[in-house]
């Protein structure tokens, strides 16, 4: 067996996460799955869509989509506003981490910032309150932009 065949059959975090739920795993779910796993930005559907049918042409749009609310209603995936009008996803991540959003470029930028956590749950508690989850997100120019 070739190198990208065997990785091509190694399933990814998604696909496992999927099994271990007991969704049921069809050819495109398959595809869906690894294209989400595999993506390195925050892509929407439409994008999804595409690097998809570049595998398999007979992916739908709608199948996308209802791939996509599947796994976000397993807790697979998330979904995220950047205020751009389009819903953007990513595979939950293992640790937390927020986002920059480049608004020149529309760039996702992931950080994590262990003094901005503190200060959060420092807010939290002046206010009588434990935080038990939060989402942060920037939204910035380049500094070279000017004011």
């Amino acid at each position: 067996m070739t190198t990208a065949k065997a990785r091509a059959s190694k399933p990814n975090a998604i696909e496992r996460a999927c099994v271990e739920r007991g969704l049921r795993m069809t050819g495109q779910r398959r595809i869906i799955a690894r294209v989400i796993g595999e993506a390195h930005d925050h892509p929407d559907v439409v994008e999804l869509h595409r690097r998809a049918a570049a595998v398999d042409e007979r992916i739908s749009l709608s199948t996308v989509y209802r791939t996509v609310k599947l796994l976000e209603d397993q807790g697979i995936v998330e979904r995220h506003e950047f205020g751009d009008g389009r819903a953007r996803y990513e595979r939950v991540p293992k640790e937390h981490h927020d986002h920059l959003i480049d608004l020149k470029t529309g760039d996702v930028i992931e950080f994590h910032s262990e003094e901005i956590e503190r200060l959060q749950a420092e807010i939290a508690r002046r206010l009588g309150y434990r935080l038990v989850h939060h989402r942060l997100e920037l939204y910035a120019v380049p500094l070279d932009e000017g004011d």
